[in-house]
């Protein structure tokens, strides 16, 4: 019963440990960075809206049934 107390023990601390390692140390140190992502963020949204279903169909997003001829 002691080895599985120290089994489960031992997963647990690295399992925390793996989390502080890979989500500890993952923020932006300075002010490009940040603009960078935003641009990005910003990029991935018209590419959204560009390519999405409607705007390749050139179907009116008003349209609610189904079938196109």
């Amino acid at each position: 019963m002691i080895e599985l107390g120290v089994m489960f023990g031992l997963m647990g601390v690295t399992a925390v440990a793996l989390i502080v390692k890979l989500l500890g140390r993952n923020r932006t140190e300075n002010v490009d960075g940040l603009l960078i992502e935003q641009t990005s963020r910003v990029q991935a949204h018209n590419d959204r809206v560009t390519y999405s279903s409607a705007a390749v169909h050139n179907s009116s997003p008003t349209v609610r049934h189904h079938y196109r001829p």
